[in-house]
């Protein structure tokens, strides 16, 4: 997916949403248990209930990877269900190097070798450009690298000092020597909102996506405040507050009523930027 397809959508749609599919075969509604592939078929319905009111997808790896051989079949069976006009993104985070990195590339990007062809990535780049460089050699292919989450322990490295500044702002600065902003994105947690002032120093035109809206407590108005840009350059990802809306038959009304919410607040802030 382009950058200027995925802007075209924004404003299509009115919205820059992204709905994580962190799907815990746990938390879905028990009647789904007697599908064949109850995790699909708590995604298709999400899916079927959204897609004109989001902008991008998101299954998270690690929901997957715990069940298996089974878990991988349904994340492959997600990501081919997934809407083509929506920019689909695995988060991975993965962060080797090498050929390592390389078979990680592969196995995401590549569907002849495990079934899938994911639009873009979230990495670690903690290894620095061997990190991240296999992955920038499939064309048309997004990589999201990390710069500043929202979780506690980000104030053990992201904030130490280097010559750079802290360290998030010197990854930000070195990786945006290895792409420009229609290949790299990059992770900031929507709590960390009045940092986006200091981000967009550094990265003015990149996309960045940001969790931690909704269920984490960030605030949508003060990301776009401080955040946005001239093609909005933001996608938010909710993730809990939307699909878990209900245990009950009615899982998917009620993940949409909570998307459709979302999606009406992103559509005023649009409005409000001259965007749409």
């Amino acid at each position: 997916m382009s950058r200027q397809y995925l802007v075209d959508q924004i404003k299509q749609k009115k919205s820059f949403l992204c709905v994580g599919l962190d799907t815990d075969v746990e938390k879905i509604p028990e009647f789904l248990k007697a599908y064949p592939d109850p995790i699909f078929e708590f995604n298709k319905r999400i899916i079927d209930a959204t897609r004109d009111l989001c902008i991008s997808y998101k299954p998270n790896a690690a929901f997957y990877e715990k069940h298996g051989v089974s878990g991988l079949q349904s994340l492959i069976a997600t990501w081919k269900y997934l809407p083509a006009d929506c920019l689909n993104i695995i988060d991975a985070k993965r962060g080797d190097m090498g050929n390592t990195s390389g078979m990680y590339a592969k196995a995401f990007f590549d569907e002849s070798a495990a079934g899938m062809s994911f639009d873009a990535i979230t990495l670690s780049p903690y290894m620095g450009h061997d990190a991240v460089s296999p992955y920038l050699e499939y064309k048309d292919k997004w990589v999201i690298i990390l710069a500043l989450t929202s979780s506690a322990g980000s104030k053990d490295f992201q904030y130490l000092t280097t010559e750079h500044g802290f360290l998030y702002e010197a990854v930000i600065q070195k990786a945006n020597t290895w792409a420009n902003a229609d290949r790299i994105m990059y992770v900031v947690g929507a709590t960390k909102s009045t940092e986006f002032t200091n981000i967009r120093k550094y990265a003015p035109d990149n996309f960045l996506l940001v969790p931690g809206v909704g269920a984490q407590g960030g605030s949508l108005a003060d990301v776009c405040h401080y955040g946005m840009n001239k093609d909005c350059g933001l996608i938010v990802n909710a993730s809990r507050s939307i699909i878990y809306a209900s245990n009950g038959q009615d899982f998917a009304e009620a993940a949409r009523a909570e998307a459709l919410k979302i999606q009406q607040e992103m559509q005023a802030e649009l409005e409000k930027a001259g965007i749409i």
